[in-house]
C-alpha cells in the first residue's frame, strides 16, 4: 500500500494536533499518525498560562474549553520545612480580564477538542513509524503495518523518543536525575480548595496542588530520583505512600488530595531534557521535515510549560506552512519544495530562542526549587520565592500571533 500525503504529522499529541487544526482552519489538509490506538492521556492535566490561552483562541477552541475549567487567581508558595507560606502572588485578571489567565486544563478534554474540530479520517491510529527514508523532493514514511506514504511535509510531534528527531541528528533528550508523580482525584460532592496555585518545596522535593474545576484537583510531585526508586514504576500503591510520606509540613487538605486519588490515576515519569546548545546549533527543521512539541524541546515541567509551548508551535508552525503552500496551484514541484523548506526554516527561526530560553529557565528554576543545600534552601525561601513566582508568569507573557501573517 502506498499513498502520497502533502503533510504526514507524526504523533497525535498536543502539537501534532494543534498544527493539524491550525493547517486546516488554513484550508489545508494533513495526515495524522498515531501509533496507539486512540488519543493518549498521559499526564491528567497541566497548567495552562496565559501564552496557551493566546494559542488555543489562535485554533479558534478556547471559547469552549473556558467554562470547563476554573480560572486561577494567584499563586501561593509554602515551605514543607517550616509550613509557612514563602511567596503570595495574585493573577491580576477577572472573568472579562485576560492579562493573566491561568486554568488547569485536563489534556483529555483538550486532545478530544482539538480531534473533534478535524476533519474525519485526519488522524489514523496504530500507525508507528519504523523508517523515513528519502525520494526526492518526498519523504517516504515506513509504518510498522506494511504501508507506505510519500510527503511532501513530514513534522514530528512524536514526543521525547522522536523517531523525526532522530532523522534530523537529535541526540536521545537527557535524563535531569529527578522524576515525577502526576495525579488527579476527584471530589463527587466538590472540593474546598480557593482558586490557586498551590506550590510547595522542601528538602530535595517540589510539589503543587491544582484545581480544575469545582470537583476535579490536579497535582504533581517532583523528586530527585535514582535506580533504587525504579521498584516504585510498578507499584502504584508504592508510588502513593512514598509521597505521603515525603510531603512535609502541609494543611490537611493538600494530603487529603493525595490520600484521595485513585491508584489508576497515579503515573511515575523521568524527567528528560534537551540541552539547550543542541536547540541553538541542531536541526529544527532540514529540508522539508521539522518537529515541535516535546520532539523539539523536551523540558523540566519547572515552569509549567511544555503543554504550552507545543500550543505555540502548533500556531506558529501551521502560519509559516499556510504562508509557504499559499497560491500553489500550477506550481512546480522543485518550486513547492523550496518553499516549504524555506516555511519551515521561517518556523525554526521564530522557535529556536523561545525553546531555548524556556528550557534554560525550566532547569534553573528546577535547580534552586529542588535544592537540598542549606544556603540555597535559606535564599529560595527568604529571598528568590518571589523571583521565581514571577519566572512563571514572565515566560507566560509571550503572544505567539494569530494563524493568519495578514
Amino acid at each position: 500500500m502506498e499513498a502520497v500525503e502533502d503533510i504526514v504529522i507524526v504523533g497525535a499529541g498536543i502539537a501534532g494536533l494543534t498544527t493539524a487544526l491550525g493547517l486546516h482552519r488554513l484550508g489545508i489538509r494533513s495526515l495524522v499518525l498515531e501509533s496507539s490506538h486512540g488519543l493518549r492521556n498521559t499526564g491528567f492535566a497541566f497548567t495552562t498560562w496565559t501564552n496557551a490561552w493566546r494559542a488555543l483562541d489562535a485554533v479558534g477552541i478556547g471559547e469552549p474549553l473556558r467554562p470547563q475549567h476554573s480560572q486561577l487567581f494567584g499563586l501561593q508558595a509554602t515551605s514543607t520545612i517550616s509550613g509557612l507560606s514563602t511567596a503570595e502572588r495574585q493573577f491580576d485578571a477577572t472573568e472579562t480580564q485576560r492579562d493573566n489567565e491561568v486554568r488547569c486544563l485536563q489534556r483529555r478534554t483538550l486532545l478530544e477538542t482539538l480531534a473533534n474540530e478535524l476533519p474525519s479520517g485526519t488522524i489514523r491510529y496504530l500507525s508507528k513509524v519504523v523508517s523515513i527514508e528519502e525520494s526526492s523532493y518526498l519523504k517516504l514514511v515506513q509504518l510498522s503495518d506494511g504501508s507506505l506514504l510519500k510527503a511532501k511535509v513530514l513534522i514530528g510531534c512524536d514526543g521525547v523518543n522522536s523517531a523525526v528527531a532522530k532523522w534530523l541528528g537529535f541526540k536521545k533528550p537527557a535524563f535531569a536525575g529527578r522524576s515525577a508523580f502526576r495525579g488527579c482525584a476527584y471530589y463527587e460532592h466538590g472540593h474546598s480548595f480557593e482558586p490557586k496555585f498551590f506550590q510547595y518545596f522542601g528538602e530535595g522535593v517540589r510539589y503543587g496542588v491544582i484545581p480544575c474545576d469545582d470537583k476535579t484537583v490536579s497535582w504533581f510531585f517532583t523528586f530527585s530520583s535514582s535506580s533504587k526508586h525504579e521498584e516504585m514504576e510498578e507499584s502504584p500503591a508504592k508510588m502513593k505512600q512514598f509521597v505521603l510520606g515525603k510531603l512535609g509540613k502541609v494543611p490537611d487538605n493538600v494530603r487529603a488530595v493525595i490520600e484521595k486519588t485513585e491508584l489508576h490515576n497515579i503515573i511515575l515519569s523521568p524527567l528528560r531534557f534537551r540541552p539547550p546548545w543542541e536547540i541553538l546549533w541542531g536541526n529544527i527543521s532540514k529540508t522539508n521535515v521539522c518537529v515541535a512539541g516535546d520532539a523539539f524541546h523536551p523540558m523540566t515541567p519547572d515552569v509549567g510549560q511544555g503543554g504550552c509551548s507545543a500550543l505555540e508551535d502548533g500556531v506558529v508552525l501551521a502560519r509559516c506552512l499556510g504562508k509557504a503552500l499559499r497560491d500553489r496551484q500550477g506550481m512546480s514541484s522543485e518550486e513547492e519544495h523550496r518553499r516549504i523548506e524555506m516555511g519551515l526554516q521561517s518556523y525554526a527561526k521564530e522557535r529556536r530562542w523561545r525553546a531555548f530560553g524556556l528550557i534554560s529557565t525550566s532547569y534553573m528554576v528546577g535547580y534552586i526549587q529542588q535544592s537540598k543545600g542549606k544556603v540555597l534552601n535559606f535564599l529560595r525561601d527568604r529571598v528568590l520565592t518571589a523571583f521565581l513566582a514571577g519566572q512563571l508568569l514572565k515566560m507566560a507573557s509571550f503572544d505567539c500571533g494569530k494563524l493568519s501573517a495578514s
